[in-house]
């Protein structure tokens, strides 16, 4: 089924006109090949509309009072339920999204809008010492937010990505992903029946091969003041560099190589529910996804084939058939690639325990054994159904193992030894990591982010507060100071 565009285009788009004959493209389903949905195509003209619509409205919803926004949040919050049937057939149809991967998308937006509406009247508070004027420190909004979504999980990164701007008072630019526009969309929509006023929230939708020309036209507006964008490094350094020519500051939260350590004293089958669990949970499309399995020689054999196990139930078809665990990869391009870093972890003494070739974009849980360096899955973010058993000697060997990766954003770490399972954590380069849990975790009042190339800032709770707020310093002087010039 097409699913068409939101009916009040106006209040979504920002573009002030409905869409024209040739200035649409379609998303296809990657599991059926027939169109998912169709999207207005805009240009960087449109894109500036957008800002300029952000900009008008930015004065009324920052004075707007935090009892009306957060009213607005939590309306909102309601608004996901309400139209939970329709958020999951655009998730199914445009990125070919499980049951499970569409209740995860809708319960953790929720979660961000409550967190959002909880923090509306946070400040950062009032100092002053004996003598002193009196000395107060505000978080003011900043103007219009730029968000860049991505499409893996669209409705929850969509929704992060604006609800702690909107509730910080600033209005916001949502640029769609060309691979899910119908569901970034939704978001819009929710927002508008939660009584949201036009204007403070556009969504700009473009055709794949005008994506640089309409990031370029939204970073460089001049009433955007904050970037934040989810999505894979190489497109993150673009968005960086754009925003440091503009002297705009950004939020990254970029790709992953998430290891999972485990320890010769780990309870095997607890850490292999949750290896499988975090490689495989959307076809393994998530930035935290669980890419490099580092387990202790001791241990190596047993652990393996308990995940083995647990991957061989795991098949792949379309997801509207219930009993397909897991959906399609995002397009044939990506099974292609799949195929490629199996083949070549194979050819370099890889051993394939589980799944294997993918049949056009349906890829079955694959599990390979033997990862070493040299190999492409060794250091390439997989972003697929693929979990990667690395071994190692000793702990150390197991540390240095897991820092040996470009990227820092989840980790974890299985032992029941819980004070030497922590002490490996603190030893890991990674902006997140669980002990005896999975790496894919999203809590919205926790900070989330990573280091090293998977990106800098945090989203989530009140760390959240300084991307999306200018801090101040106002002084009340009581005019009996003297100067000394």
């Amino acid at each position: 089924m097409v699913l068409s565009p939101p009916q009040h285009w106006r209040s979504v788009a920002g573009t002030g006109s409905p869409s024209v004959p040739g200035s649409e493209f379609e998303r296809i389903d990657p599991a059926t090949g027939a169109a998912a949905s169709r999207a207005r195509a805009c240009r960087a003209a449109e894109a500036e509309a957008a800002g300029h619509a952000a900009a008008r409205a930015f004065a009324g919803w920052a004075a707007t009072p935090p009892i009306v926004k957060r009213r607005i949040l939590l309306a909102a919050a309601d608004q996901v339920n309400r139209h939970a049937a329709a958020i999951g057939a655009a998730m199914r149809a445009e990125i070919g999204a499980t049951d499970l991967w569409v209740r995860f998308n809708l319960d953790v937006a929720r979660a961000h809008l409550s967190e959002a509406a909880s923090l509306v009247t946070s400040v950062t508070g009032i100092t002053s010492g004996p003598g002193d004027p009196l000395m107060l420190a505000f978080r003011d909004p900043v103007g219009v937010c730029l968000a860049i979504a991505p499409w893996n999980a669209p409705f929850v990164l969509g929704m992060r990505a604006v609800a702690m701007a909107l509730a910080c008072g600033n209005t916001v630019v949502l640029k769609a992903s060309e691979l899910c526009p119908a569901t970034h969309l939704l978001i819009a929509r929710v927002f508008d029946l939660a009584g949201l006023p036009d204007g403070v929230l556009s969504v700009v939708t473009h055709a794949p091969e005008h994506a640089a020309e309409v990031v370029e036209a939204l970073i460089a507006h001049p009433a955007v003041r904050r970037v934040n964008f989810t999505g894979s490094t190489r497109v993150g350094r673009v968005i960086a560099e754009t925003a440091a020519r503009h002297l705009k500051r950004c939020l990254l939260e970029l790709g992953g190589k998430s290891p999972l350590l485990v320890l010769a004293d780990a309870d095997l089958d607890a850490a292999a529910e949750a290896a499988a669990f975090g490689a495989f949970l959307n076809q393994g499309q998530i930035c935290m996804s669980t890419d490099r399995i580092v387990v202790l020689d001791a241990v190596a054999d047993a652990f393996a084939a308990k995940l083995a196990q647990r991957a061989a139930r795991l098949r792949s078809g379309d997801p509207r058939v219930p009993h397909w665990p897991l959906g399609p990869v995002a397009s044939l391009a990506v099974a292609l690639r799949l195929a490629d870093l199996v083949a070549d972890a194979v050819a370099r003494g890889g051993a394939v325990l589980s799944g294997g070739p993918a049949s056009g974009t349906f890829m079955d849980a694959t599990v390979i054994d033997h990862v070493v360096p040299g190999m492409a899955l060794y250091a390439e973010e997989a972003f697929g159904p693929l979990a990667v058993i690395c071994r190692a000697a000793s702990v150390d060997e197991a540390v240095s193992i897991a820092n040996d990766s470009a990227y820092g954003l989840s980790a974890a770490v299985f032992g029941r030894d819980v004070g030497a399972a922590l002490a490996v954590a603190r030893r890991i380069d990674s902006g997140i990591c669980h002990i005896n849990g999975a790496t894919v975790n999203d809590r919205p009042d926790m900070p989330f982010g990573g280091v090293k190339d998977s990106g800098y800032g945090r989203f989530g709770g009140p760390a959240a507060l300084d991307e999306f707020t200018e801090l101040r310093w106002i002084t009340i002087a009581d005019g009996s100071q003297s100067y000394p010039l």
